[in-house]
């Protein structure tokens, strides 16, 4: 069964439309002129097939392009390089869909724990997950550790790490893993909760897939990957590997181009929600309408349903950040519901020392505001 992705071009009439999307169909898949594409398979199957064209608006048109399973094989990197790859180059061309097939979903399978495992292991069958984050960079283990296990004491489900804690002097990657997991784990075990612990992958090339063993074998219980630096393949690697058996958090760093630009790149649930539960993601993180990155509360909306709604996949914890507070909790619940994970970043780290009581009021604004 053949995928199917969606783009929006801009065109002066439909003519140039149809043209721009035979352009598209060309240099996705064979990469050269129609007329010297060898005949039979290549052709008839390789090539993307134009589905349909159709206008949206003035100068605006739609074009559905299918392509081959055989065009992707079964690398979630050479499955991307297909729907957007080259064409990415190029002005006036947005990706607004992608329906990947039973083939391609049988191929790359999405999340391996989903919106259920990751309440199941959180043991939080209802509601918003709360998420404090750890941060900021330069401060020495010792005081991540601490940081994390008031977290805990106030009642988080997850405690994920900055993005931009990696191999720093003051905090190195294992050693940091090991003094927060060990946290998170004995205050777990104190206050009878199930916090998890998701810290940022990191660290050489070389030293990738030791780390993610180090983390597993340390007591992490998941991980934050950036797929903007890592790459979408790093994502179902992780998700695909049982015996690590860690849940996928994932980050938008380095992604905010593909989404910015209006006519260029792709829509934002596509790439926060469609390619998120694709590559294996089981939280996707995103800028929550109303922080300081400026995502509108209709973006913010088709990122939650396409994480949410039916396939591919299972369906995965959209993750709002920035601009979240107890004010705010009532409007974040309307407009989230219950299957979301809440990141508390910067105003939670106003008053470190009652870190907890911080959390704790979260979580009690959050319970009340789900209360029918």
């Amino acid at each position: 069964m053949r995928f199917t992705v969606t783009y929006r071009v801009r065109a002066a009439n439909r003519a140039e439309a149809l043209a721009r999307a035979e352009g598209i169909a060309l240099e996705q898949t064979v990469e050269i002129p129609r007329a010297v594409v060898p005949a039979g398979y290549v052709a008839e199957e390789i090539v993307g097939r134009i589905e349909e064209i159709g206008q949206l608006a003035e100068g605006v048109f739609q074009a559905r392009i299918s392509y081959s399973p055989d065009s992707a094989g079964t690398e979630m990197t050479q499955f991307l390089n297909v729907v957007f790859g080259n064409s990415s180059i190029q002005q006036g061309i947005r990706v607004t869909g992608i329906e990947p097939g039973a083939t391609m979903e049988a191929r790359l399978p999405g999340p391996r724990f989903g919106i259920g495992g990751i309440r199941a292991r959180a043991d939080r069958p209802r509601g918003g997950l709360i998420a404090p984050v750890l941060k900021p960079m330069g401060q020495p283990v010792a005081a991540f550790a601490a940081l994390a296990a008031d977290c805990v004491r106030g009642g988080a489900d997850i405690v994920k790490e900055d993005h931009g804690l990696a191999g720093q002097p003051t905090a190195p990657f294992r050693a940091r893993v090991e003094a927060v997991a060990a946290a998170v784990a004995k205050t777990n075990a104190e206050e009878g909760r199930s916090a998890l612990y998701f810290p940022n992958l990191s660290g050489p090339a070389e030293e990738i897939e030791a780390n993610l063993r180090f983390a597993r074998d340390a007591g992490a219980g998941g991980i934050l990957v950036m797929p903007g630096l890592f790459g979408f393949g790093m994502v179902q690697r992780i998700a695909r590997d049982a015996s690590l058996d860690l849940p996928v958090m994932t980050h938008p760093a380095f992604l905010g181009p593909y989404v910015l630009a209006p006519d260029t790149g792709i829509d934002h649930g596509v790439l926060f929600g469609t390619i998120q539960r694709i590559a294996g993601a089981d939280i996707s993180v995103f800028p929550n309408v109303g922080g300081r990155f400026g995502f509108s509360a209709q973006e913010c909306a088709q990122i939650a349903a396409a994480c949410r709604g039916t396939g591919p996949g299972r369906a995965m914890l959209p993750s709002p950040g920035g601009g979240m507070s107890v004010e705010r909790a009532a409007d974040m619940v309307r407009m989230y519901g219950q299957d979301v994970v809440y990141l508390l970043g910067g105003s939670l780290l106003a008053d470190p020392p009652n870190i907890a009581a911080a959390v704790a009021a979260m979580r009690a604004a959050v319970d009340a505001a789900e209360q029918p």
